[in-house]
């Protein structure tokens, strides 16, 4: 059984972030929310010119997240649960990254203006993956605009995330290694992830091995 309400899956791409959102839902008839990406058009334009599209990008990602997740709270009577692949602190974390100093001064005000009258997750789960096993799933999702993304920017991204994570004042927040493993091919690996995911835990940042 579930303990939670409201559930949020982070990770870098192609770590299967959506994958187990969708199968979540679906084995608690969660309502789900997915992050709408492909609707942002910007990104094409921020992966081949970033310091000319950043600010875009993150702004308008950043609204995009907030009117979803703002529709959180009006949970259904008879899907209680919900289950998202993504947090609102995703947008901070990326600003942290691609950003300017003072860019991100004011894009942080903006968050925090905007992430107050939000509902909290009930839990934070985060998909680990090493370096090369993330490159390898973004070749093979084949999304042209996705190659040439360098490991640097990855690197402080996977870094960035776990920073912010820890820092998460009162959030309950689960770290999962998932080297080697593949949600798509493995239900063995789904049906352990689900249980890590369903166990009760204390406030706090904890770590699990799939």
């Amino acid at each position: 059984m579930n303990p939670y309400g409201y559930i949020a899956v982070e990770g870098l791409i192609g770590t299967g972030k959506t994958t187990l959102a969708r199968r979540l839902a679906q084995s608690w008839n969660a309502a789900l929310v997915l992050e709408e990406f492909e609707d942002n058009p910007f990104l094409p334009r921020f992966y081949e010119e970033p310091q000319r599209y950043a600010f875009s990008v993150e702004l308008s990602f950043l609204a995009q997240r907030y009117h979803q997740l703002k529709r959180v709270g009006d949970r259904n009577l008879f899907q209680p649960v919900t289950v998202a692949d993504y947090s609102i602190g995703k947008s901070l974390v990326f600003a942290s990254v691609t950003l300017a100093a003072d860019e991100y001064t004011l894009f942080r005000d903006l968050y925090t203006i905007m992430y107050a009258g939000l509902p909290k997750p009930d839990l934070l789960v985060y998909l680990h993956l090493p370096m090369d096993q993330v490159r390898q799933r973004i070749r093979l999702r084949g999304r042209s605009y996705e190659q040439d993304i360098g490991e640097d920017y990855l690197d402080r991204l996977q870094r960035c995330y776990l920073d912010h994570l820890q820092k998460l004042s009162g959030a309950r927040v689960l770290v999962v290694d998932i080297e080697g493993v593949d949600l798509l091919q493995d239900p063995s690996a789904y049906a352990r992830i689900q249980r890590l995911i369903a166990t009760e835990r204390p406030v706090g940042y904890h770590i699990a091995r799939v």
